[in-house]
């Protein structure tokens, strides 16, 4: 070979371009999805200018960033807020295409080192960090209250008084709880792909934990498919279908996936005030807008509207032996019962034990006038929901140990069967 002759092609993985499309394409995805769930949602009326910094702060609470609230109404008046709440079907519309972009490059090769994985990585930490700093940097707005035209209204004319509140994106917050995003996204997504190879150090968990992590993904995407059905259903048969698909586009495995968790026999509690709500089942918010802190679980459930809330168990066990059977099937034969057990055991805690935190809401928010409190129908209100999380695992722990077992057996039948 010629001293001059021209040294062979980089490699994708050490370009720039794929991964600006790996991060471009999905977030791009991710604006549609949250843009339509707002309009759905009627941020058709938000006041001109305020579009473009709400969806950006979705954006941000989708990539489990942080968004403060806050208020100003002068020295005689007082406002307060918080929110804690992801759109997770703008989280799993991204996560999916990221997922599938930052693998795509990997299919093609058969063998990948550590250090090439680093570097095609860190390019995609790079431009992923970048842009959720301009999303937290633009996530930021103010908004003027009305005080309408009762004795609060007059009392606010009286004294001048205009309260304002606003949100805006906790900047420092939201990039480093971006980048973690990002890095559980990529290694989930190495985990359960069946065509990317993984450096040689990690090869012993390509026939352990791989299945497992593939089942746990599989009994996620389920749940929310089968939510998805529903959505649509009661969409076309009992009306308000913009109020639906503003779940759907929005909040759907917020909704799939504590019931799923509630299927297994895991309990919620919370509670609904004001004019906030939980969308969709409406049963939801009945079972919780009482004074006190409720429980939200299958008893509840039954309790206030009837026996059909048994079907979210027969939907649970359906989809946890689904999770098993594909976990038995990605394994080589061969391997023992008790350690499907384990490893559907330890994978489905995991996914629940994802589900608290993602899952969780906590919204509130309260106007306040010369030291009178919640003030103003329609202006204070609060919304709580988080899981019992300790109970959640050790359920999801004894259905993974069953269904690893019952999966085990079942396709050890099959196989003497087909004999």
């Amino acid at each position: 070979m010629s001293a001059h002759s021209p040294s062979p092609s980089r490699s994708p993985l050490h370009g720039w371009l794929p991964a600006l499309v790996t991060v471009v394409g999905p977030l791009a995805a991710m604006g549609a999805v949250a843009a339509l769930g707002l309009w759905a949602a009627g941020a058709a009326d938000l006041p001109e200018g305020s579009f473009a910094p709400v969806l950006a702060a979705v954006l941000v609470l989708a990539v489990g960033g942080t968004v403060r609230l806050s208020g100003d109404a002068g020295g005689l008046a007082g406002t307060e807020g918080g929110l804690t709440v992801i759109p997770l079907s703008v989280t799993l519309t991204g996560a999916l295409l990221i997922g599938w972009c930052f693998l795509r490059p990997l299919r093609r090769r058969t063998v990948v080192g550590a250090p090439g994985l680093a570097g095609w990585a860190a390019r995609v930490a790079v431009l992923w960090l970048l842009a959720v700093l301009g999303l937290a940097l633009g996530a930021r707005h103010t908004f003027e209250i009305s005080l309408g035209d009762d004795l609060l209204g007059d009392l606010g004319e009286l004294f001048g008084i205009t309260p304002v509140v606003g949100f805006a994106a906790d900047v420092l917050p939201t990039v480093l709880i971006g980048l973690v995003w990002l890095a559980g996204v990529l290694v989930v997504s190495l985990l359960v792909s069946r065509g990317a190879p993984l450096p040689a150090g990690l090869m012993r968990f390509q026939t352990s934990a791989r299945p497992a992590a593939r089942a746990a993904v599989v009994l996620l995407l389920a749940s929310v498919a089968v939510a998805l059905v529903v959505a649509l259903v009661v969409a076309g048969t009992r009306g308000h279908p913009a109020e639906t698909f503003a779940v759907v586009l929005l909040g759907l495995p917020n909704v799939a996936w504590p019931a799923l968790t509630v299927g297994l026999g895991a309990t919620w509690e919370g509670r609904v005030e004001g004019p906030f709500g939980l969308p969709m089942p409406r049963v939801l918010d009945e079972v919780l807008r009482t004074p006190d802190i409720s429980d939200l679980n299958l008893g509840t459930l039954v309790e206030h509207d009837g026996g059909r809330w048994w079907w979210l168990l027969v939907a649970a066990a359906v989809l946890v032996a689904a999770a098993a059977c594909v976990m038995v099937t990605d394994s080589p034969p061969g391997v023992p019962a008790w350690q499907h057990a384990l490893r559907l055991a330890a994978a489905l805690a995991l996914a629940v034990l994802a589900i608290g935190p993602v899952a969780r809401i906590s919204a509130r928010i309260g106007l306040s006038l010369l030291g009178i409190g919640d003030l103003g129908e329609g202006l204070s209100g609060q919304v709580l929901l988080e899981p019992h999380l300790w109970g959640a695992l050790g359920l999801a722990l004894l259905w993974g140990l069953a269904a690893g077992f019952a999966g085990a057996w079942a396709a050890r039948g099959l196989r003497r069967r087909s004999r």
